[in-house]
């Protein structure tokens, strides 16, 4: 690879593994916050759902700003708006305050997705793309892993507030991402064309550019394209409402009393008291850190051997399989070793989301369709959370995950839909 190829890759991947850092924190402290805030199961979940409903609109408007500005400035902003969010929802005396900056969090989260896919498919070659791709989407993991450490660590010693304070440290990477990471050449190609254009016509500009802006967008949903944006729609909203309702309630489902419906897993990992990590700390480290980066990493190499669809539908159709499974477990043991299972073909389809789109769209629409299948798809899963809760509060988390196992096993048949794009060349 060359310095530009690794530097886009770095950025990429730092920058998603920031945001799950910054997202996840709610998940892993939600239990103290429903205690000190007052919040019922429902509440909690409708909180994440306000983020996730506005990571959709974030998605689709940094779409419109990649395109029109650049992949690494708009990258920049994503980062800046989640970090400063982060920072903000340790200050929060109200659940209204903190639906108010969890929903502005939610844009820079759902903006900083498809402008580092963008950028790395832009940057390197078809024989690596899928492999690179997916190790951006692995540093997810790292992410998530590293807020389960870092919360678990400081709620052993001071409130939730100090948690989500720790969360502005990822504005500290967007100085080098401006200075050091090189700007997408097919999108500047593009741009340089685009500027020519509207210099030919200086008097007819704007009603131009407005023209052109809206019918780029409508390409999506009509010709070849249509039933491409309509699939991966489909296919990134099931599996999206199976991760978000099972994984955002996971933290909670391990740590809460059997009583209220969670497996009581609070306390001292292994009885070792002078350990600052609790059982919930150490099962959620080692579901991202066995499961997650791998299932995520893995992904471009079975995409690669298998092809983008029979990848995707493999690891959903797995998921769907593991969750009532992992739900039936009780043992420390056995919600470990599954838990990772599960995390592996759970979370790796997302890196094919990434691949299949990147290689079915052109440069001049590429980072708004990335927005709009995937975090368009965010945005209608957003209830997921709220549902799970709901249901959760009725009969118990461990039944309302069966309703993540059945949206995996809608993601697979959502698949079937979308065209097979391994090898094809980016235009």
């Amino acid at each position: 690879m060359t310095t530009a190829q690794r530097r886009t890759l770095i950025a990429a991947a730092l920058g998603w593994a920031l945001d799950a850092f910054d997202v996840m924190l709610y998940a892993i402290v939600v239990a103290h916050l429903m205690r000190d805030l007052g919040m019922s199961k429902g509440q909690a979940g409708f909180l994440n759902t306000l983020t996730l409903l506005a990571s959709g609109i974030g998605g689709v408007l940094f779409g419109f700003i990649a395109d029109r500005i650049g992949r690494t400035r708009a990258l920049t902003f994503s980062i800046l708006t989640y970090s400063i969010c982060s920072f903000a929802s340790g200050l929060a005396q109200s659940v209204l305050v903190l639906a108010v900056i969890r929903f502005i969090l939610g844009l820079g989260m759902g903006g900083e997705w498809n402008t580092g896919a963008t950028l790395v498919a832009e940057s390197w070659p078809t024989h690596l793309r899928a492999k690179a791709i997916s190790i951006v989407q692995s540093s997810w993991a790292i992410g998530y892993a590293a807020a389960a450490l870092v919360a678990g660590v400081l709620l052993r010693y001071y409130s939730w507030r100090v948690v989500f304070f720790v969360g502005i440290a990822p504005a500290l990477c967007t100085y080098w991402i401006l200075r050091e990471v090189p700007e997408s050449e097919m999108w500047r190609t593009r741009a340089q064309t685009a500027g020519s254009l509207r210099a030919e016509a200086p008097q007819t500009n704007a009603p131009i550019e407005q023209v052109r802006v809206a019918g780029e967008m409508m390409e999506l949903f009509r010709g070849r394209y249509a039933l491409s944006t309509f699939a991966l729609l489909l296919m990134n909203f099931f599996g999206m409402f199976a991760w978000w309702g099972m994984f955002t309630w996971l933290p909670a489902y391990l740590s809460l009393p059997v009583a209220q419906g969670g497996r009581g897993f609070d306390l001292p990992f292994l009885h070792m008291t002078w350990l600052p990590l609790s059982t919930t700390t150490v099962l959620l480290i080692f579901l991202n850190i066995c499961g997650m980066f791998p299932g995520y990493f893995s992904f471009g190499w079975a995409a690669d051997a298998l092809g983008r669809k029979p990848a995707f539908i493999l690891y959903t159709a797995a998921a769907a399989a593991l969750v009532p499974i992992y739900a039936a477990a009780r043992s420390p043991i056995a919600i470990m070793l599954l838990g990772a299972l599960l995390a592996f073909f759970g979370t790796g389809f997302f890196s094919g989301s990434g691949i299949i789109a990147s290689e079915i769209y052109p440069t001049r629409v590429r980072a708004r369709a990335l927005g709009f299948t995937y975090n368009g798809a965010r945005a209608l899963s957003s209830v997921s959370p709220a549902i799970i809760g709901a249901v959760g509060e009725a009969h118990g988390l461990g039944s309302a995950f069966y309703l993540c196992s059945a949206a995996f096993a809608m993601a697979a048949v959502g698949a079937l839909l979308v065209p097979e794009t391994r090898g094809r060349e980016l235009v």
